[in-house]
């Protein structure tokens, strides 16, 4: 997995053979940070849980894997013309929002409906204005993206009342229909999943002794389970210590990230090993800050997004660049669910049921690329839709 990932194999010894002369007990706290190789690299003796280790790493190991089949559906109905398409984004500044806006528009034209996009800018006010005038075009189908619909409980009753189908992005905890708030169905990755995996990896790469930072925008319902879950997962290996919990709300990362990042650079110095977020954007704002102290792109600490895995991600884990894995939502196959999701609800038909699987990007399973999807799934919709 990280074995080769060793960014300055001679500072590494270096820091070891000074590493063994201190107490098993002080090792952590007594190494300097930042000539550190990759993240297995542990020298902190046996796993801090080695039960909970052997699951993490197994579990791991089975997220990496890249061939992976289409397993989504492949059948419904043909595609249904002349339908008009709203995504109504909580921010486009947020990469993974638009990346599945980007998804809905391709597979739009595709299938040969119209979209408009109409980004909420990030603020309450700003959102309930773009669902407003959403509801207004009396489009065909709105898209809630990446927002919790009870924000905008008026504009949805309003759509509801009008007869159009709303479909959520990240909108509520779990993917599939639901009834409070109704959604004919929530497009997500399995946000159980996605926290296991991201708490697992740092678990399994640390050899069950860290100490963790986690990042998340409690005001986003979502996005506060997400972080709720990597917590609780954390907590299952008592040699995982939770350091930190900042709650960063995703329009004012790029301002408070690089501030909150120095300061706990400060408290913490070496006890930081590893960063668990709720979203890849943190690492970007986070990185110049790193930069400034001093700290190598490399790690520690070892940054894991626990969602989205835009094409900066990537770029920034190919590059040793202050992120190290990271959980991605297949962006773009999700946004052609959603286009195939409508097409159920306009024929008639039920939601698909359709999941897409958990996976873990690395520098070693990763290189060269800018985002992650299932094979086959273009293929898959456009046989369906007869295209």
């Amino acid at each position: 997995m990280y074995g080769s990932r060793t960014a300055t194999p001679g500072a590494f010894e270096a820091r070891l053979a000074a590493c063994v002369l201190v107490a098993t007990a002080t090792l952590l706290a007594g190494c300097e940070r930042g000539s550190s190789g990759g993240p297995q690299e542990s020298t902190d003796g046996p796993s801090g849980c080695p039960a909970v280790q052997a699951r993490a790493q197994a579990t791991v190991a089975r997220a990496e894997k890249t061939d992976i089949p289409w397993n989504g559906p492949t059948s419904g109905p043909a595609a249904v013309p002349g339908k008009t398409i709203v995504y109504v984004a909580q921010t486009m500044t947020n990469p993974g929002v638009a990346g599945a806006a980007n998804g809905v528009r391709q597979a739009a034209q595709v299938i040969g409906w119209d979209v408009r996009v109409i980004d909420g800018a990030g603020t309450p006010t700003g959102i309930q204005a773009a669902m407003s005038e959403a509801v207004a075009l009396k489009p065909s189908g709105i898209v809630i993206g990446g927002f919790d619909p009870d924000a905008t409980s008026r504009q949805v009753a309003r759509a509801d009342a009008a007869g159009i189908p709303l479909i959520g992005w990240h909108a509520v905890a779990a993917p599939g229909p639901s009834r409070r708030p109704e959604l004919f169905t929530n497009v997500t990755t399995d946000v159980e999943d996605v926290a296991g995996i991201s708490a697992r990896w740092i678990i399994s790469t640390s050899n069950g002794h860290a100490g963790v930072v986690l990042i998340t925008d409690a005001s986003i319902p979502f996005a506060r389970n997400k972080s709720d879950l990597i917590r609780k997962e954390l907590a299952t290996c008592p040699g995982v210590r939770l350091l930190a919990y900042e709650n960063i709300p995703i329009p004012d990362a790029s301002s408070r990230t690089p501030r909150e990042i120095a300061s706990l650079l400060s408290r913490f110095r070496s006890r930081w090993t590893h960063s668990v977020a709720i979203n890849d954007l943190y690492f970007a704002d986070a990185a110049p800050a790193f930069r400034a102290a001093g700290e190598e792109g490399s790690g520690p600490p070892f940054n894991i997004g626990a969602g989205d895995g835009d094409p900066s991600a990537f770029q920034r884990i190919n590059s040793g660049q202050y992120q190290a894995a990271t959980v991605p939502e297949p962006l773009s196959l999700q946004g052609w669910q959603i286009v195939d999701e409508f097409n159920r609800a306009f024929s008639g038909r039920p939601a698909s049921g359709y999941t897409a699987p958990v996976h873990i990007a690395t520098a070693d399973n990763s290189a060269g690329d800018t985002t992650w999807d299932p094979s086959g799934y273009r293929e898959a919709y456009r046989r369906i839709w007869g295209r």
